[in-house]
């Protein structure tokens, strides 16, 4: 179980741990030996985890009665609980069971009391537990639920079944070693949920413009509409693609350098320009995407000049890449340095055509 949180005093207590017999508290600022405070607790992060815990034992207690099924191990987490079980699979027939099961538990108004014994009181080896830590000193902490469980548990608890108000079992997940874990959530954490998935459905409804019966369905056909547009984009691209590629071709006086920067567009976009204008004896930087943030390069072009250029190319625009056979491409985190590759190439050539 976490932790719990609050004030010593006006200082928070940032993480509690146990050393033994001692608690120790963590806190940003030091404190007064010896000194009297007030000490104040952040009872709705503590009532969570009293609805969790005493959660987490019923559900335990009762899926062993019905099915057998032993617990392991358990996760209090931060939105919802898992429970380990002991079972290569749990049906979805056995979790309707059991979460019918526990709620009338919770309806019955159960009494839940927590008692110490001496850590060899003989009593102690008939209650379910999982050993205790190593360091423990004095007496030993049980856990009551009237009629159904008595476990050893160091951790905090509601009086009365009725206090966990309601469980929801969320289903059933691949655990590790043939085990099965268990998701759930106890009392408000339930409530909580319950909000949330009634504001997305009504954020749902606002923007399909139908009710919540038609969501799913709207959907689907919102998925299939732009699997549609994604299609006919892409074939848009290739042929815009072969459009600037002949455009090239097209001047009358050829060109040893060709530069093209294009927000929309991908890998094969730029490869397709590549295999059109054809890179035995022009070199081709092509780059795609946001113009000052990230996006993809290719540079294309005679292969010795590919490999002496592609690294550089590469570095200038903050990105990786690799090449083979001509080409070099990858990402770039710095598209606004395009011209600075820019200039580099364009150096290059002039070097490598003195004349030119």
């Amino acid at each position: 179980q976490p932790d719990d949180r609050g004030l010593i005093g006006d200082v928070p207590v940032l993480r509690v741990t146990r050393r033994g017999p001692e608690a120790v508290h963590f806190v940003p600022a030091a404190l007064e030996p010896g000194a009297e405070v007030l000490l104040s607790l952040d009872w709705e992060r503590r009532f969570d985890h009293m609805q969790q815990h005493s959660g987490q034992h019923l559900i335990s207690a009762i899926a062993e009665q019905m099915f057998g099924f032993k617990t392991t191990s358990w996760e209090l987490g931060r939105q919802r609980s898992v429970i380990e079980l002991d079972t290569p699979l749990v049906t979805a027939e056995q979790v309707a069971a059991l979460e019918k099961s526990v709620n009338e538990k919770i309806r019955d108004r159960v009494p839940v009391t927590v008692r110490e014994l001496a850590a060899d009181d003989p009593e102690v080896e008939t209650v379910r537990s999982r050993g205790l830590p190593d360091d423990h000193v004095g007496p030993v902490r049980v856990v009551d639920i009237k009629g159904i469980d008595s476990n050893l548990c160091c951790g905090t608890h509601v009086s009365n079944l009725s206090d966990l108000q309601v469980i929801k079992l969320l289903g059933v997940e691949k655990g590790k070693k043939n085990k099965t874990n268990l998701v759930f959530l106890a009392g408000n954490r339930v409530l909580k949920s319950i909000e949330q998935s009634h504001n997305t459905e009504k954020a749902l409804t606002s923007l399909l413009k139908n009710g919540p019966g038609e969501h799913i369905e709207a959907v689907r056909r919102l998925q299939s509409s732009v699997k549609l547009l994604q299609k006919n984009n892409l074939n848009l691209l290739r042929d815009i693609a072969v459009l600037i590629a002949r455009d090239f071709k097209s001047k009358p006086a050829p060109r040893q350098l060709f530069v093209l920067h294009r927000k929309e567009g991908d890998s094969e976009f730029m490869n397709i320009i590549a295999n059109e204008i054809g890179t035995e004896e022009t070199l081709l930087f092509l780059t795609v995407g946001d113009e000052k943030e990230a996006g993809l390069f290719l540079l294309a072009g005679p292969v010795e000049a590919v490999e002496n250029l592609g690294p550089r190319v590469a570095e200038l625009l903050g990105g990786k890449g690799a090449g083979k056979r001509g080409r070099f491409q990858g990402k770039a985190a710095k598209m606004s340095r395009r011209g600075e590759v820019q200039a580099l190439l364009q150096e290059f050539i002039s070097h490598q055509n003195p004349e030119a």
